[in-house]
């Protein structure tokens, strides 16, 4: 087995291996989301914390670690004897691959001894191995959303309960829940989030002599591991010490009611949502305490376990950055201490410049590794701030292919800056779906053949995923049994009789946005109206788990401002500052997006596009600007990409230039206004209501005006 580059050794991870250490000492905490960029050394750490937990002891021969000292283990192997044979083994550190399927988490039916035997028998999964250990998901981020629910739900509870295949299992799944995750590749949905006991942020030093230092030990770590691991042996087993010593200390610490109540004060001041931040919050504190050897909670130990626990917590909608004033915290602790701090414990060593892994020094305040000035990470992409200056006024329509209304309009010409305009509130908009039964990853937008959802046949076994079709394995095995020999009996099973059931459930698809950013669309309630239309789409795809990409045209080039990815609040981001001006490329809009589709079907074939082009229909830039705009759009068409043309062009007097562009592009047409879910229902019921005897003349007068506008 390949060393793991030691605990102890990691440069400038102070909150990391905090938060660490503090679930491990106290499990009922609830594990730790690491949210950092790449290269942090985030799996370093946590493939490292294994080895200076203290080992533990199990019973010998039972599969799910179960501990010789509980009096009714959940052991689908058990009841033990009083005097069953005992072992002392390391903590298991077991990785949670992104691809995994529920089988491989919760367990399964033996399929061969089913099959051959007859016996319905558990195979244990993950979440069993993993018992009274670590489990680590890297790209938490990237796991499907039911498999963190069913995670976070055993970490929770700790046990887990598997109903499938006639199988009914129980067994105990005590684990501590560590995952990392890159924001830039896709946010966890809050409610998952929030599930998390501890957050904590992570970013490469800034400091020269910091980065000198990780260099310098991961070269020396690489060029003689077993050399670099002794150096580190005794800081290494100092550490398990005091983690040792901190676990049984951790039942005799003291929380009294005024650090409640102070816990409680904190939770309130920052208004988070339930109750699980005071709870995680009170457990951070009391495993603090023992963490540094002392026998009551302090006001030290709340404001590192506010820290850590609170700040993924007051996220209030899915764009905001997690973050924590801590200049709040620090006024609703105050500067009283409830009691005086004992010496500090020894230190292991192994830090920069004499640190501790938690980032401790001998005579400094006792907060907590990690402390770090306030930041303010809590601005949401949803408060757009205006830059530039002035307003653009909306511009008269000019014939297309005509430049003076849209370069009038502001923008590129001298003296004329563009302008970013706000959004305003997102509302909850129409579900847009790609056409036909796609075979992409798991999602909550587009028709599908996925491994979850309903059942709606079977297919042969080709080695992969999916759950067992019974009665069809059977059905396929039985008009052999005669040439195979049976008699009496058991049926007789082959490999190629196993089916497994298809089933059709929803995918998430590849959300394109071409957004038209020219002088026509300038006008401050235009661009309002489409930022905030966008934004709500934006929301709906990061809901519906969907890949995002935006790309913007204006002045004389188009633009890929935000290359696909998972993450939706960066999209949000550029969308703030995204500004309008100058005249309308329509046709290079369109072959940038052309060529974006073309790279995303190579990289990522099975997730199907859906395209969203924002523009009032305009081409203005170059020669033959119209007719370029209408060769890209049906080239575009000929793709088969499913596209959805968002009309922005309001006001009584509308050229339509967007409804003949959705035509050229085989696409749906759909005004701005329109793409709220509500407006639409609002519009439908306004046509369609039951009209009585005795509104008959107030409907019809509604219905005309309501005619006359739409034909307007």
């Amino acid at each position: 087995m390949p060393l793991q580059f030691p605990f102890s050794a990691v440069v400038g991870s102070d909150d990391m291996a905090l938060a660490l250490v503090l679930t491990t000492i106290s499990p009922d905490v609830g594990g730790v989301l690491v949210r950092g960029e790449k290269g942090t050394a985030k799996s370093t750490i946590v493939r490292a914390l294994a080895s200076v937990l203290p080992p533990i002891d199990v019973v010998a021969g039972d599969r799910f670690a179960t501990d010789p000292r509980e009096s009714t283990p959940l052991s689908p192997d058990g009841p033990f004897a009083a005097d069953a044979p005992t072992e002392t083994r390391p903590v298991r550190l077991v990785e949670l691959p992104v691809g995994a399927t529920e089988d491989r988490v919760l367990g399964s039916l033996h399929l061969e001894r089913a099959l051959s035997e007859g016996k319905a028998e558990y195979e244990p999964g993950l979440l069993a191995r993993a018992h009274r250990g670590i489990l680590y998901v890297d790209e938490v981020n990237l796991l499907h959303d039911h498999l963190v629910d069913l995670l976070l739900d055993a970490a929770a509870m700790g046990r887990s309960t598997v109903e499938r295949d006639g199988v009914s299992v129980e067994h105990a799944a005590r684990f501590v829940l560590v995952g990392t995750m890159n924001p830039e590749e896709g946010e966890l949905r809050p409610q998952l989030l929030d599930r998390f006991g501890l957050t904590v942020e992570v970013a490469a030093p800034r400091d020269p002599a910091s980065r000198v230092e990780v260099v310098r030990r991961r070269m020396s770590f690489d060029a003689d591991p077993e050399s670099f691991v002794r150096e580190y042996a005794e800081s290494e087993r100092a550490l398990t010490d005091r983690i040792q010593a901190a676990q049984k200390l951790v039942a005799e610490v003291e929380l009294r009611d005024d650090v409640l109540l102070k816990i409680a004060e904190v939770c309130a001041a920052f208004e988070v949502d339930g109750m699980r931040a005071d709870i995680v919050t009170a457990r951070t504190a009391v495993a603090h305490a023992a963490w540094h050897g002392r026998s009551a909670v302090t006001t030290a130990d709340v404001r590192a376990a506010a820290r850590l626990s609170l700040p993924h917590r007051r996220r209030r909608n899915p764009f905001d950055a997690p973050g924590l004033d801590e200049e709040l915290l620090d006024r609703v602790l105050g500067d009283g201490d409830p009691a005086p701090e004992p010496p500090e414990p020894p230190d292991p060593g192994g830090g920069p410049e004499g640190e501790g892994p938690d980032g401790s020094r001998p005579d400094t305040d006792q907060d907590g590794p990690g402390d770090r000035e306030p930041t303010s990470a809590t601005e949401s992409p949803l408060d757009c701030s205006t830059t530039g200056s002035g307003d653009a006024e909306s511009a008269p329509p000019s014939t297309p292919g005509e430049a003076p209304a849209d370069a009038a309009a502001a923008g590129d010409a001298p003296g004329r800056p563009s302008t970013t305009v706000d959004a305003q509130t997102p509302y909850r908009p129409r579900l847009f779906t790609v056409h036909g039964t796609g075979e992409g990853e798991a999602g909550r937008r587009s028709r599908a053949m996925t491994q979850s959802g309903r059942r709606i046949g079977s297919r042969r076994s080709t080695g992969g995923a999916g759950s067992i079709h019974l009665a069809e394995t059977v059905r396929a095995a039985a008009p052999h049994q005669f040439a195979r020999g049976r008699t009496s009996g058991r049926l007789m099973f082959r490999p190629d009789d196993l089916r497994v059931a298809t089933r059709e459930g929803q995918e998430s698809n590849l959300v394109l946005f071409c957004v038209d950013a020219s002088g026509s669309m300038a006008a401050r309630r235009r661009m309002e109206q489409v930022k905030t239309a966008i934004l709500s789409l934006l929301l709906d795809a990061y809901r519906r788990r969907d890949k995002v990409g935006l790309v913007t045209f204006r002045g004389d080039r188009a633009d890929l401002a935000l290359p696909p990815t998972r993450s939706v609040d960066i999209a949000a981001t550029r969308l703030e500052a995204l500004p309008a001006g100058g005249r309308t490329p329509l046709a290079e809009g369109l072959l940038e997006v052309a060529r974006v589709l073309r790279v995303e079907r190579v990289r990522d074939p099975r997730r199907r596009p859906l395209l969203v082009v924002v523009t009032d229909g305009r081409a203005t830039y170059g020669p033959d600007a119209v007719a370029r705009a209408r060769t890209a759009a049906a080239h575009l068409a000929e793709t088969g990409v499913t596209s959805l043309v968002v009309d922005s062009e309001t006001g009584s007097f509308r050229l339509g230039l967007a409804r003949e562009l959705a035509g050229a592009l085989r696409a749906e047409h759909v005004p701005v206004d329109e793409v709220s879910a509500t407006g639409l229902t609002t519009l439908v019921h306004d046509r369609v209501r039951p009209r009585t005897t005795t509104d008959t003349t107030t409907d019809t007068t509604t219905d005309t005006t309501t005619d006359t506008e739409g034909a307007a």
